[in-house]
């Protein structure tokens, strides 16, 4: 009579085949959440920049500091809100950049010396420096 032979690697293979399917779908769940983790801190940063570009407060409150900025002509936007930013009429000169060229005067400033105050919003700013309001401009 043949009796059946008790195979122990038999066990052991199934068990580690079955370890590792459990440690794959452990690392995969691990993976989807650490994409959805970063895709919400991209979004949450992404809604943060946008929300500043639209609604970002003067520096300072009312009566603010005037303060002269002479604009030359073919500035270009960056260097514009590096100026600005320099002159403390702005908190940050790359946001300010991106708001002129996100706004309808982009390329209608004009060159000239302006007075603007600290207790202006960039838009406010910007329709001063597109002739809106404009002070002593050269043409």
């Amino acid at each position: 009579m043949i009796q059946a032979v008790d195979r122990p690697w038999g066990n052991v293979m199934r068990s580690s085949k079955m370890a590792l399917s459990i440690l794959n779908s452990v690392l995969g769940l691990l993976i989807m959440v650490l994409i959805l983790f970063v895709t919400l801190k991209a979004g949450a940063a992404a809604y943060a920049l946008g929300y500043r570009i639209f609604t970002e407060p003067a520096v300072d409150k009312e009566p603010g500091k005037d303060v002269t900025v002479r604009l030359r002509k073919g500035m270009s936007p960056s260097e514009l809100g590096s100026l600005l930013e320099e002159k403390g009429l702005v908190d940050n000169g790359t946001l300010f950049s991106i708001q002129l060229r996100l706004s309808s005067f982009d390329d209608k400033l004009k060159s000239g010396s302006y007075t603007l105050n600290t207790s202006q919003t960039a838009e406010e700013m910007i329709q001063i420096l597109a002739g809106e309001e404009t002070e002593e401009a050269e043409e």
